[in-house]
């Protein structure tokens, strides 16, 4: 016999997935929909505690999150503002919520994540009912044979893997006049501050949809920018943990020198939970509100300058930590920036052939693609439906490269590392003696633009992405109806102090505010 109150329940969950596969046309990507008034949601804002605390108490259950979740994902992403963050719903989501529910009336919780909605971004590998593939059509039902390191992580956690989050297509990494947001498969993901403006990427799905209420928590993941920039841009707190705390088993990658998953969050103390179950540290510990009592944090000025609004917002940031009794030692500079881009550039192009034709031939003899070289003839075949507004320029320049043994490659990797780590980062660490090194995450999210391509004015996040090396944005203002994040970064391995310094910044000045969906800026 079927339950009708659940069979009626379980048809938002129909609903949603449905919705999800929905194709979008060339002509409405970039359109901004008309937006009647969006209701109230009862757990927009609330951290896993909150969660949790609602769940011990009997108010609610696994499943009846869940259901709010998938409700909030229907009236927002797929209608509405049309966010366009979730690429694909887990179809067993409700089943998992409901054996959750038993497990904790029978044995207790796991912990902080037993029961709580975690959104993944698409290159996240799971061995479920979902497909993983970069927001590919190339990679369309491709299941692997088991789940990423992170995907069993957050199981075994407890978590309920909600989804799967839009990205900028491949990481970002298909073309030199790419827009970030989108997808073939999810289309253009929007901004829920302001929609008419781009959400930065790669992360991007996973962060629009942590910011806009639709899931409790996400996972993005970085090689340069891609998760602290849609942090940046949503109003979020994004953490890009060293290379190597977080295994990147089963991620669809672009590059093994910098890839690396971690938290987008809404506070700091879920970024720090989150990011303790996937590296089994307990980081929750190191948050301390008087964390900037004594800490030296260093401005890098010569990561300023890009934007006159954007350095008023950090002038009061750096203000606030000196008030709240951090050393401020102003400026430092990391001068090395500018001589490691053109290294990282040659390292990202050899790895991401060399490592993507690895995790495709791991897929086996099911994998629709199996090399960069049949991806490449896949979107020539399909120019249409996957390059209707940018090309593959990077993906050729890629597949032109030779083997990780290749002298060329060696001395590119070797000088980036070098000039962004001990001729970077640690001297100015060092010579200092900085706990932390502070700078404007980005600017203001600018319009989506198919005809140019992003418009990313400046931003901090190539020193740390290169070295491999913590980087944290938190909150740190608006500038009109555009937020804006002010990053920590520091030492390999450097996490908890990071955190502790990130937490009691968020502590002193709380500037995270949910968006509003307004259809352009004021």
């Amino acid at each position: 016999m079927i339950d009708r109150r659940r069979f009626v329940k379980d048809a938002i969950l129909a609903g949603a997935v449905a919705a999800a596969g929905c194709g979008r046309t060339r002509s409405t990507e970039s359109a901004v929909p008309a937006i009647s008034s969006i209701g109230s949601f009862e757990f927009e804002e609330l951290t896993m505690a909150n969660l949790q605390a609602r769940i011990v108490s009997g108010e609610h259950t696994a499943r009846s999150v869940t259901e709010g979740y998938l409700r909030r994902i229907g009236e927002l992403d797929k209608q509405g503002p049309a966010l366009r963050s979730i690429i694909e719903i887990n179809p067993d989501v409700l089943r998992i919520a409901d054996a959750l529910d038993a497990e904790r009336r029978s044995r207790g919780s796991r912990g902080p994540l037993h029961g709580i909605p975690v959104l993944l971004k698409d290159n996240v590998g799971t061995a479920d009912s979902m497909t993983t593939t970069a927001g590919s059509l190339a990679l369309e039902g491709s299941i692997p044979a088991s789940d990423s390191f992170v995907a069993a992580r957050l199981r075994a956690a407890g978590a309920i893997l909600l989804g799967k989050a839009n990205m900028s297509e491949w990481a970002n990494f298909r073309s030199t006049q790419s827009t970030s947001g989108w997808s073939a498969r999810g289309g253009l993901c929007r901004n829920p501050y302001v929609l008419d403006r781009n959400p930065c990427g790669s992360s991007s799905g996973s962060a629009v949809a942590t910011s806009a209420n639709l899931c409790t928590v996400s996972i993005g993941t970085e090689t340069d920018g891609s998760i602290v920039c849609p942090a940046n841009a949503n109003g979020l707190v994004g953490i890009k943990p060293s290379v190597g705390l977080v295994s990147g088993a089963g991620i669809i990658p672009l590059a093994h020198s910098q890839d690396v998953a971690g938290p987008l969050t809404r506070s700091v103390m879920d970024g720090a939970i989150l990011l303790g179950v996937l590296a089994g540290v307990n980081y929750e510990a190191s948050l301390d509100g008087n964390g900037l009592r004594g800490a030296r944090i260093g401005v890098a000025r010569n990561l300023f300058g890009f934007d006159s609004d954007v350095d008023k917002l950090m002038e009061a940031a750096i203000d606030s930590m000196r008030q709240n009794g951090a050393e401020i030692v102003d400026p430092v500079n990391i001068r090395t920036i500018d001589l490691f881009r053109n290294s990282e550039l040659e390292v990202l192009k050899y790895e991401f052939k060399a490592d993507l034709n690895s995790y495709l031939q791991s897929l086996g003899p099911s994998a629709p693609v199996k090399s960069l070289r049949e991806v490449i003839d896949f979107n020539e075949r399909n120019r249409d439906r996957e390059m209707p507004f940018f090309g593959q320029e990077l993906f050729l320049q890629s597949e032109a490269k030779g083997p990780l043994t290749s002298g060329e490659y060696l001395a590119a990797l070797r000088a980036s590392q070098r000039l962004s780590r001990e001729q970077g980062i640690d001297l100015v660490m060092n010579t200092n003696r900085l706990d932390a090194i502070c700078a404007p995450t980005g600017g203001p999210a600018w319009i989506s633009d198919f005809a140019h391509g992003d418009h990313v004015d400046g931003g901090s996040a190539a020193p740390a992405a290169v070295a491999g090396y913590p980087n944290i944005t938190v909150p740190a203002g608006f500038i009109q109806d555009l937020p804006i994040g002010i990053s920590f970064f520091g030492r390999s391995r450097s996490e908890a102090t990071l955190l502790r310094i990130a937490y009691a910044f968020e502590q002193a000045t709380k500037h995270r505010r949910p968006p509003r969906f307004l259809p352009t800026s004021s």
